[in-house]
């Protein structure tokens, strides 16, 4: 008896802080805001576009932190959140332009400038960005799930589970999206590891 009192005063403590965390806005930006960002702007292709969305990710978080039930991270949550949006975003046709652009949009020196500084030479400089580029379009290739769960995967560094959890989906077929992207963007980059 005593220990299942012991677990629901856990659980309870553990609610208390995040809502906590949830009411102080500066907090939560500085903590998930560089994550969600990246995801949100791999996905998207555009920063822009990219900041906006995750902005609004962050008020709707806000505005709605009364509903959130605490079943999950707060990340988790914020990743639905941002998901949702990225979903809506791709189905207005008013956005229809910018999808069209996204190819042009992403600046690909992010993705090279983290080359090691001992490898920094104008060469290597170069095929890290053709490299990148590459990367790129073979992700852009992926289906919307397939490119989702690579990406959460991989640049967010989500467990399999909260993909599951952030994205609505069952566990299996997570893993199937991940191993399929995975064999799709290999084979794209010529079978390289």
């Amino acid at each position: 008896m005593q220990i299942a009192l012991d677990a629901s005063m856990i659980r309870l403590s553990e609610q208390v802080e995040f809502i906590s965390e949830l009411d102080d806005i500066d907090v939560l930006v500085r903590t998930y805001k560089p994550r969600l960002l990246r995801f949100v702007a791999f996905s998207i292709g555009d920063q822009d576009i990219a900041e906006s969305i995750t902005q609004d990710c962050f008020l709707r978080a806000y505005n709605g932190r009364a509903s959130f039930r605490g079943d999950c991270s707060v990340s988790t949550w914020l990743f639905s959140i941002a998901n949702n949006l990225i979903r809506d975003h791709l189905r207005t046709k008013k956005f229809q332009f910018w999808r069209k652009a996204r190819a042009t949009a992403l600046d690909i020196t992010d993705i090279a400038s983290s080359v090691p500084d001992g490898m920094s030479s104008p060469e290597t400089r170069m095929l890290a960005h053709e490299r990148a580029g590459q990367v790129r379009q073979a992700i852009e290739l992926l289906s919307e799930n397939q490119r989702r769960v690579f990406l959460m995967r991989f640049t967010e560094e989500l467990t399999l589970q909260e993909i599951s959890d952030t994205i609505g989906m069952p566990i299996n077929t997570v893993k199937t999206h991940l191993h399929r992207a995975v064999v799709a963007v290999r084979a794209q980059l010529g079978g390289s590891r």
